[in-house]
């Protein structure tokens, strides 16, 4: 149709990419809405034969009553009188990024000060809307404490104090606006998660312990801070090996190390991670590497996780040596079990009692048990095991529990199999069971460590 035919109103609203009568409609619908919430008397949008006739030049006789005028003027921001002139009369409007025809509508003093004072509220609300410094500082305080309480603390009361601290920090979440804020929550967040996916595991309550994993990763994504996102994705590697896919457990381990960030400390880990995972594969050379990989991470490089934190997140020379010692079982090679085992425990030996972490010593002194059960020495075995049988129930986790399955299937073995001393210590072991969370809990005892 010739432009002359054709009304401002049709040239705007086909820059506006309003011109179907669904869109219009719709646009029509959201500026009415404004006007009536601002004490205006509105009408609904022209009918869809109405609206085409208001798109040509003379399609109407007399423009619209003032309840639909005032609707036009507010979408378009011209008089309505112009809106129906003949588009080829149109001065050129100016357009902005969006490619919205815009016209300086005129203002009052009124509208004016309701703006001001729109912004003077939202402001107002944007600083209540940001905690106490004191409060985030508290938070980490507390998770930091917790972290490095957790090798002597109870799985039970690790779970319920980690949970808390959670909890905290999603309220504290929905009560700032402050991105720095918001950003220091989320580290705490992770944390928080992590540490109740690795209680959850000790607990022996896989699918929680993977959730609270996942979770703790997925906060780490949504800051891009590394170091969190390798240790979740570590978590998710060994408890895939402990669930029977030691194949996904390698591939988890090495996608771990990719993220930026992290220190040797967390490398050692990931290293004695996968070398786990090849040894539930039987494939000895690549476990040997990666055992000797985490013996190279000596750059010096450090995180806040891993190293200034620790605790949980650490991953010492006493984890390092007793994580190898149950890879070289899983590759049945008991002489360098024993050495990582007993080094562990050399280690240990040297912190004062109450600071030794029970989640270290006891699988530790369960894996020498073992490996001295595969050269058929059962008293020898007996003694390693004197301190795991003191352990009390709230610490039987599902760490020393595989350990203990193992060692009870070894005891099965012909060499070993009917004789009294043997039996005798498969008893001690199936009544010390008997009493670990982890069972309490209805957990399963998948080949984790297996005979």
């Amino acid at each position: 149709m010739d432009e002359s035919r054709r009304t401002v109103l049709f040239r705007l609203a086909t820059r506006m990419g309003i011109r179907s009568y669904r869109a219009f409609a719709e646009e029509y619908s959201r500026a009415a809405e404004q006007l009536r919430g601002e004490g205006y008397e509105v009408a609904p949008p022209p009918g869809a034969r109405h609206y085409e006739r208001l798109l040509t030049k003379g399609g109407v006789k007399t423009v619209p009553f003032r309840p639909t005028a005032l609707v036009l003027e507010r979408m378009f921001q011209l008089p309505v009188g112009d809106l129906f002139r003949s588009a080829a009369e149109e001065i050129g409007p100016r357009e902005g990024a969006s490619g919205r025809a815009l016209c300086s509508p005129v203002l009052n003093e009124s509208e004016l000060l309701m703006t001001a004072r729109d912004a003077a509220s939202h402001s107002s609300e944007a600083a209540a809307l940001r905690l106490d410094e004191l409060t985030l500082d508290q938070l980490h305080d507390d998770l930091v404490k917790l972290s490095q309480r957790y090798g002597s603390t109870p799985p039970t009361e690790v779970f319920h104090e980690a949970n808390s601290l959670l909890q905290q920090v999603q309220v504290n979440l929905e009560r700032t606006r402050s991105p720095e804020q918001q950003n220091r929550l989320y580290h705490a967040a992770a944390q928080a998660s992590a540490l109740l996916g690795a209680v959850s595991f000790d607990l022996g309550a896989l699918a929680p312990a993977v959730s609270f994993a996942r979770s703790a990763a997925q906060y780490g994504k949504t800051i891009d801070y590394g170091p969190i996102q390798a240790y979740a994705h570590g978590m998710l590697a060994f408890m895939a090996f402990w669930d029977g896919r030691p194949g996904e457990a390698v591939r988890r381990a090495q996608t771990a190390q990719r993220f930026g960030g992290i220190g040797d400390t967390a490398r050692r880990r990931l290293y004695a991670i996968e070398a786990r995972a090849y040894g539930h594969l039987r494939a000895d050379e690549q476990a040997k590497a990666a055992i000797q990989a985490a013996s190279e991470q000596t750059t010096g490089r450090r995180d806040e996780l891993h190293d200034d934190i620790g605790g949980e997140f650490a991953f010492d020379a006493a984890r390092t040596a007793m994580s190898h010692a149950t890879t070289c079982l899983l590759l049945r090679d008991p002489t360098t079990a024993e050495e990582f085992a007993s080094r562990a425990l050399d280690l240990l030996s040297t912190q004062p009692e109450d600071t030794a972490p029970l989640v270290i010593s006891g699988p530790a002194a369960i894996d020498l048990a073992r490996a001295r059960l595969m050269r058929n020495e059962v008293d020898g075995a007996r003694e390693a095991l004197n301190p795991v049988f003191q352990v009390p129930p709230n610490w039987r986790g599902s760490g020393l529990m595989e350990r203990l399955i193992a060692t009870r299937v070894e005891l099965t073995r012909p060499a070993l199999r009917g004789a009294p001393v043997a039996v005798a210590l498969a008893e001690e072991i199936e009544e010390f069971s008997a009493l670990s969370p982890a069972r309490r809990l209805g957990a399963q005892n998948p080949l984790a460590i297996e005979a």
